[in-house]
């Protein structure tokens, strides 16, 4: 059986000896031009002239396109708002404004400061704080309420005030966006997009050109990452080769700068959360208000759904008794800000995290005490604000062991009796929790289909509406389908994602893509084994030679033929004892005229939140998880050094678990980044100046911890999804919280009994204005 086995990822080798093709990598025709994307010069304003003129009299420029020529120019996943090009008004600095249609790169880079742009400029919005004091909100939500919170935070033994306030991130994906768009005869145009949303790459093209959607193929081989990046924000710069491929009636290819993608595009959403929570003498959290306010940026792309998420998450791992959770997103003159890996659960997490992290600290206990007090529970205190209850619930027990395996009790004296050496080193641990809901908080988007087609030779092929950019869920559907067919995994081959055979799909994010597209194919599966094992029946039942060609009346279904077994490229059945091989039957299958090829269509079942009572079942279920970090600080610089980090994780049944173990140590790391040195900084006027490799700070190897420890959590509960695994994309990136709340701990040792007060990401100079405030 596949499913359950470490299987390499399926483009492994590609990737290693570099024949994996991304989009870049496909070979340039003969008559292709290049697109280039010029931005806005201000963050806000109004464009009053638009002169690409000189610009068109150099040799090789065969065109500058603005708003105007474009059909329809506005699109948006939840509301159809933003520009594709922008006109009159500018929403933020170097947002897209005109496209040039070159001969080559080297001819855009010559030309682009040729093209004038002109504007009015108006003072911006920079900051959440300003646009709350200016009113400029983008989207609210309905809060979630329990209890009766004010009553009970006055009654509180303790209460503490404060906010808490994280920044954006940029996803840094290898590959930047980048678009190949072919004109086909009758003015259909085929779409090559490194996308996480294939459907919606098609529609935002088809309708920005005037086209129908079946005159536009979306094709999605592979990206060098996407992280959310590419989930809404791949769709606009396909349009905007797309508008120069029909214009021209050539192929167009854009493929933005590394500098231009990071000031171009959306980032995490940065957050300043505002709460008040009440607590007993033991650190038990008797209620929480808490009002969330997201940086939505100039346009609302994915905010509403980013800023639910956040909410849902508020909670952390913990119950909370009596709570309020209000939640508003605020418009500013930045980059729109988008979907990013966790998609505002990390932001909503995180808040609930520094907030025990802070309660421990007001009592002078450890932190671990109080979270292992307010967890939720199995039998009681288990059902979260919005009214879902949570089910098998194995975080007392994810706490408890990994407390016990990471020798936390140990390693606390150890770093205490460090600490009071005052060396110029300071030492902090903490642990931290991840209770991460699966599905789409958006409900219609819960659903998929795949198409698996037997060939005679026993090979099968798969297409799903799946994207994959590296994490490995082509792999793990391929492992369903050789599983169900009792084949190895080698034998069956993933198809580039295409929406003219898998359409109408939803984006390939909310950790979704392996749940919902392996339902499809596990569906697809099993009506191709109903039909295959009825044959078999058919043939040894009636004594037909296998050589005979016979029609045979329908498939009955009614009839139970769970006995015949694929396994090992045989079909076995267990009561005769007869078998045959699966290609002989294959052969015998088609001979009789049925059908090898299987289309199916999942849905995730039983989800049902209602907005307006905010109650219900939210997600399918959760995926949990913990972790363990200790840090070392610099006193002098600020320097910050992660020494270990102990993870364990509930993925259920892996269907992949070295590709699971690997998602988990990359999503630690990028979580891990986010809170301590990604930080975006701007100029006074708005501009991104941190759009680079040289001047924004990802995790290297130097970064990672010192001692990395990562272990899954045998759990084989979940029967809500596909071969019980649970999904592992997005819900250990939560888990990087531990860093920067064992930050907290080790400043606490410094602070002379006051609560530590810094923002994320904790850089090295946050850390040390933190540490000089205690001078």
């Amino acid at each position: 059986m596949s499913v359950g086995k470490s299987v390499h990822h399926d483009s492994a080798i590609g990737h290693v000896t570099g024949t994996s093709v991304f989009i870049d990598d496909r070979p340039r025709l003969k008559n292709e031009v290049f697109v280039g994307v010029i931005g806005a010069p201000v963050c806000a304003g109004k464009i009053t002239k638009i002169d690409g003129s000189a610009a068109m009299k150099v040799d090789g420029v065969f065109g500058v396109f603005t708003a105007h020529d474009i059909p329809h120019n506005n699109w948006g996943t939840i509301v159809p708002e933003q520009p594709i090009l922008a006109f009159e008004k500018i929403g933020y600095i170097d947002e897209p404004v005109c496209v040039i249609a070159c001969r080559d790169e080297e001819t855009f880079n010559k030309v682009k400061k040729l093209i004038k742009i002109e504007a009015k400029e108006e003072k911006p919005i920079l900051s959440i704080d300003e646009a709350i004091e200016k009113k400029s909100i983008l989207c609210e939500a309905k809060p979630f309420v329990r209890g009766n919170v004010d009553e009970v935070l006055k009654k509180s033994p303790h209460t503490l005030k404060g906010a808490f306030e994280c920044g954006g991130q940029e996803h840094f994906y290898m590959e930047s966006q980048a678009t190949i768009a072919y004109p086909l005869e009758n003015g259909q145009i085929e779409v090559h997009s490194s996308s996480q949303h294939p459907t919606e790459t098609q529609h935002v093209v088809a309708h920005a050109l005037g086209l129908d959607y079946s005159q536009v193929v979306c094709i999605v081989k592979r990206m060098g990452g996407g992280f959310g990046g590419k989930e809404s924000q791949a769709a606009h710069f396909a349009a905007m080769a797309g508008l120069v491929a029909y214009k021209l009636n050539r192929p167009a290819r854009l493929a933005l700068t590394k500098d231009d993608d990071m000031m171009m595009t959306g980032k995490r959403h940065p957050f300043k959360n505002f709460y008040e929570v009440g607590f007993d003498d033991n650190g038990l959290v008797t209620a929480l208000k808490v009002h969330i306010y997201a940086n939505g940026g100039a346009y609302v792309d994915l905010t509403p759904s980013i800023l639910d998420r956040a909410m849902f998450h508020a909670d952390g791992c913990y119950y909370l008794e009596n709570c309020y959770i209000e939640g508003k997103a605020v418009r500013t003159h930045q980059h729109s800000n988008t979907a990013f890996r966790g998609f505002g659960g990390p932001q909503g997490n995180m808040t609930m995290e520094s907030i025990i992290e802070d309660i421990a600290h007001y009592l002078k206990k450890d932190s671990f005490e109080i979270r292992r007090l307010n967890l939720y529970g199995k039998e009681s205190r288990n059902v979260t604000p919005y009214n879902q209850v949570v089910e098998h619930n194995v975080l007392p027990e994810l706490f408890d062991k990994l407390h016990k395996d990471s020798d936390y009790e140990k390693r606390k004296a150890e770093i205490k009796a460090f600490n009071e050496k005052k060396n110029g080193k300071l030492r902090g641990l903490s642990m931290t929790g991840a209770k991460f809901g699966i599905a789409f908080t958006t409900k219609f988007l819960n659903q998929g289909n795949a198409l698996v087609n037997i060939h005679l030779d026993g090979t099968i092929q798969v297409s799903t509406g799946a994207t994959e950019m590296g994490q490995g869920v082509n792999t793990k559907m391929q492992q369903i389908a050789a599983t169900c067919f009792g084949i190895p995994h080698t034998n069956v081959v993933m198809m580039p994602t295409s929406t003219e055979k898998n359409h109408n799909t939803s984006p390939t994010a909310a950790s979704s893509g392996a749940d919902i597209n392996g339902g499809a194919v596990f569906k697809a599966c099993e009506d191709l084994l109903s039909r295959l094992r009825w044959v078999f029946n058919e043939l040894h039942n009636s004594g037909i030679q296998y050589d005979t060609i016979k029609t045979m009346p329908p498939v009955d279904l009614s009839v139970d033929l769970s006995h015949i077994e694929f396994v090992d490229s045989m079909v076995v059945d267990t009561k005769t004892k007869k078998s045959m091989a699966f290609k002989d039957l294959l052969k015998q299958a088609y001979l009789n005229q049925f059908s090898l090829a299987g289309y199916a269509f999942y849905k995730t079942p039983d989800l049902g939140f209602d907005k307006n009572t905010c109650q219900g079942r939210a997600f399918n279920y959760f995926t949990n998880g913990a972790a363990v970090s200790e840090v070392e600080i610099d006193e002098y610089t600020g320097e910050l050094k992660v020494l270990r980090t102990d993870i364990l994780m509930d993925l259920g049944r892996p269907i992949n678990p070295g590709i699971d173990i690997g998602q988990v140590s990359g999503a630690f790391v990028q979580g891990m980044g986010w809170v301590t040195t990604e930080n975006l900084f701007y100029h006074e006027s708005g501009k991104l100046l941190a759009h680079s490799p040289t001047t924004y700070k990802i995790p290297n190897i130097q970064d990672t911890p010192r001692v990395f420890n990562v272990e899954l959590l045998e759990n084989h509960t979940n029967t809500r999804n596909v071969m019980r695994s649970k999904a592992v994309g997005e819900p250990p990136l939560l888990l990087g919280a531990s860093v920067w709340t064992a930050v907290k701990n080790a400043l606490f040792y410094r602070s002379k009994g006051e609560v530590p007060h810094i923002t994320s990401p904790a850089t090295n100079e946050v850390i040390l204005m933190e540490l000089n405030r205690y001078e």
